[in-house]
């Protein structure tokens, strides 16, 4: 489990800038940044700490590093307090720490199993080949700008549909009957493709013209749906280089899914 540096760099910023180097680094083994009380912070943990600031967007500078470093050093500062405080042992402490180990080695088997078993660049190219046929003869992405109203009843639905052809607008009667929490926004989806959505909704939705409300309620199993066409358009596929690190992506967690079926499978898991 990492650290989440990023949310406690910032207040020590100034503070690291002021200050210059943070401890000095005379008398210290070598790879460490620093030393606690005779505890080691190496040079790999602060990278990596400075390596997740960066992911979310910090620049690097000399400021930077030892707002990171600072940062070690209090962690170690306080845990070191807290074992003699006697908190290392208390079963709170137990149970957190054990939690935070079974979080890192599933972290850690599930990045070891897919270092092990990568995506190459001949399962992208056959993804991309499958999902550009499919698009059929014309080669376009169609995508369908959706809203919908979500009811526990057909009854309900019923009645949302007669309110809409009566002329009422469909995000009133959305934010009137809709159960979903989309209500607030007048039951707006946003963008989708035919294949994003339920068989269900998709039959529907591929025949609606552009402002018009399913002619029938759609049974589903959470519920009842009615669904407004809002807007349409067609675009072009993305080049394999543009769609290439997507499908990557999307390609590993496939395999990463069917490693935990797999493993799911074949353990004995009792549920109360």
């Amino acid at each position: 489990m990492k650290l989440s540096f990023t949310s406690l760099i910032a207040p020590f910023l100034t503070l690291a800038a002021l200050s210059g180097s943070v401890y000095s680094q005379s008398n210290l083994p070598p790879n460490a940044a620093a030393s606690v009380n005779g505890t080691v912070i190496t040079n790999d943990v602060v990278e990596q700490g400075i390596q997740a600031a960066l992911s979310q967007g910090q620049k690097d500078s000399p400021e930077l590093r030892n707002a990171v470093l600072s940062k070690l050093i209090e962690i170690s500062l306080l845990s070191q307090q807290a074992d003699r405080d006697g908190l290392a042992n208390s079963d709170k402490a137990n149970r957190q720490l054990a939690q935070i180990r079974q979080n890192y080695l599933a972290d850690l088997e599930l990045a070891t199993f897919s270092a092990q078993n990568p995506v190459s660049d001949s399962d992208i190219q056959a993804e991309y080949n499958r999902e550009v046929a499919s698009l059929g003869p014309q080669g376009t992405i169609v995508e369908y700008k959706v809203s919908d109203i979500a009811v526990a009843t057909e009854e309900d639905a019923k009645t949302a549909l007669a309110r809409i052809k009566k002329g009422e607008a469909f995000d009133k009667v959305a934010k009137s009957m809709s159960l979903a929490p989309n209500k607030v926004q007048g039951g707006a989806v946003g963008w989708v493709q035919s294949g994003q959505v339920s068989p269900q909704i998709s039959s529907v939705l591929v025949a609606l013209s552009v402002g018009q409300v399913s002619p029938l309620p759609i049974k589903m199993p959470q519920g009842w749906y009615l669904i407004k066409l809002e807007d349409k358009k067609s675009s072009k596929p993305p080049t394999l280089e543009q769609a290439k690190a997507s499908i990557r992506a999307g390609l590993t967690q496939k395999k990463q899914f069917e490693y935990l079926n797999q493993l799911r499978q074949g353990a004995n898991i009792v549920v109360q």
